[in-house]
């Protein structure tokens, strides 16, 4: 079997008829991780347990027991996520060293579905930025072309799929950190519709607008993972009790009458030439698929990414409030050589664990919420947040799905856009709408740019109603199938 090509289900299907071992499929990925991540850093932890438990696993085989959809499946798990057992830090120094005694709730249904957790993946600190540099681990690079970011901020587990170093990764979603990466990487990742996912045991950026999701390499693997990992939670008083279908025994590309609607504030303002001729030829795609093209005017979006900074930033201050390093994270070393007062342990604390970008932004979050300015910030960030999704909504009443770009270019160079972080939050132009309205998005692999010698992954993105999962992975499915997507999956990155 090619476990570097074979779907998860293919895979799991071999193991339990033992054509092939959970040990073996585990440990092949184990020596892939140690030969090839040296050039990738998206591993921050590589589990020592892997291999034992793909042998209790065989075992229950052996013995006929039920071991799940997903047995012997191989996963990386972005830092972000509380893992029993693992280093769970959010790439920050502030929680270096932490090693949760519990699992989050996506972590827990992956292994009650058998899969095997091979190790957490790296990210930008805190899930704070768009191209995976914030970590304290270090930047984490494109298998495409490793001078360029993989995307963030589940920039580790993008580039880990896109390697395939692992076979399927969990990532999380707070203004288009699975799409983005996705899109840069060449992989298909899918932010559902807030309260799907619990949140449980993930450490919170903002909590209105966070949610982990699946990225895989096909459409079908992103749905056997959705339907695994998305229910209701009674740790999460968020998640919806919305029936959970069963994502992929339904896939249906057929998408002939399907109306698409087009964000005329969008496509006006492609900077990118790649990215305009690639939705350009998505367009043309699902045309000849059977698919009707509606203009739709969402006016708001041109004010997602302010209103997103404003309101993630907010939430995170009061989130991050936590880390005191008294009770919670990490602890100024200077508390034992210097009399500090309490106002200096904390700043200092604080100051010494926290990145420059996670300062940034609980800064100007504090700022949002403070006496004499939370009105005209904070409050009116959210007014606006509830009207733009009256617009979403108003939309959906003209089409099925909406379909966009990704991202304002395709995958950038390191240290491009570090020194301006403006910069890197117009990257989110696309795709914070979908967090702020709750929205179920993804991206699906399309076609690429040439740059220089460097062939680059672009993305095409979907966005679905509340709930609509189904449509939106069989609408992705439809893509996939199409010659410019099929043309792309033929690639393989320089680092595979």
């Amino acid at each position: 079997m090619d476990l570097l090509q074979a779907d998860l289900s293919a895979v799991t299907e071999a193991i339990q008829n033992k054509k092939i071992s959970a040990v073996e499929t585990t440990q092949f990925f184990l020596d892939r991780v140690q030969k090839l991540d040296q050039h990738l850093n998206a591993f921050t932890y590589v589990s020592n347990t892997a291999v034992k438990e793909a042998e209790l696993l065989d075992q229950k085989i052996a013995h006929g027991e039920n071991v799940g959809p997903l047995a012997g499946v191989v996963f990386g798990i972005k830092d972000l996520l509380c893992t029993k057992g693992m280093p769970s830090t959010a790439a920050s120094k502030m929680l270096s060293g932490f090693v949760p005694p519990y699992d989050a709730t996506v972590v827990s249904r992956l292994k009650k579905a058998g899969a095997i957790i091979l190790g957490k993946l790296n990210q930008d600190e805190f899930a704070m930025g768009s191209s995976n540099e914030t970590s304290v681990y270090g930047a984490c690079h494109n298998p495409w072309d490793k001078s360029r970011v993989p995307g963030g901020s589940s920039g580790g587990s993008a580039a880990a799929q896109a390697a395939r170093l692992t076979m399927a990764t969990i990532g999380t979603d707070t203004g288009g950190s699975i799409r983005q990466p996705a899109s840069f990487c060449g992989v298909v990742g899918v932010k559902p519709t807030y309260g799907r996912v619990s949140r449980y045991g993930i450490i919170a950026y903002a909590s209105s607008l966070d949610q982990a999701g699946p990225i895989v390499s096909s459409v079908k693997d992103a749905a056997l993972t959705l339907e695994t990992i998305c229910g209701q939670d009674s740790y999460d008083g968020t998640t919806s009790d919305h029936l959970v279908e069963k994502f992929s025994q339904n896939l249906n590309g057929n998408i002939k009458g399907k109306k698409i609607g087009v964000i005329k504030e969008f496509v006006q303002h492609i900077p990118d030439a790649h990215i305009a001729q690639s939705f350009q030829l998505a367009l043309d795609t699902v045309k000849q698929l059977g698919a009707e093209i509606v203009e739709v005017s969402i006016p708001l979006t041109q004010y997602a990414v302010p209103m997103y900074y404003l309101i993630s930033a907010s939430e995170a201050s009061s989130n991050f409030a936590r880390y005191d390093g008294v009770k919670y994270g990490y602890r100024t070393p200077h508390d034992k050589t210097s009399n500090l007062s309490l106002d200096d342990f904390y700043s200092l604390s604080r100051g010494e664990g926290f990145g420059a970008e996670v300062k940034r932004r609980i800064m100007l979050g504090t700022y949002a919420l403070s006496a004499g300015y939370s009105d005209a910030f904070y409050l009116k960030a959210c007014k606006v947040r509830r009207l733009l999704r009256q617009q979403f909504l108003d939309a959906f009443e003209k089409c099925d799905l909406i379909m966009g770009p990704v991202t304002t270019a395709p995958a950038f160079k390191l240290g491009e856009k570090s020194v301006d972080p403006l910069k890197n939050y117009l990257n989110d132009i696309f795709t914070t709408s979908t967090n702020l309205c709750g929205l179920p998005g993804m991206s699906v692999p399309f076609s690429t740019a040439r740059e220089g010698n460097s062939i680059l992954p672009i993305g095409v993105q979907l966005t679905a109603p509340h709930f609509q999962e189904q449509s939106l992975l069989n609408f992705a499915y439809a893509i996939e199938n199409t010659t410019p997507a099929a043309d792309f999956r033929k690639l393989k990155p320089h680092v595979y």
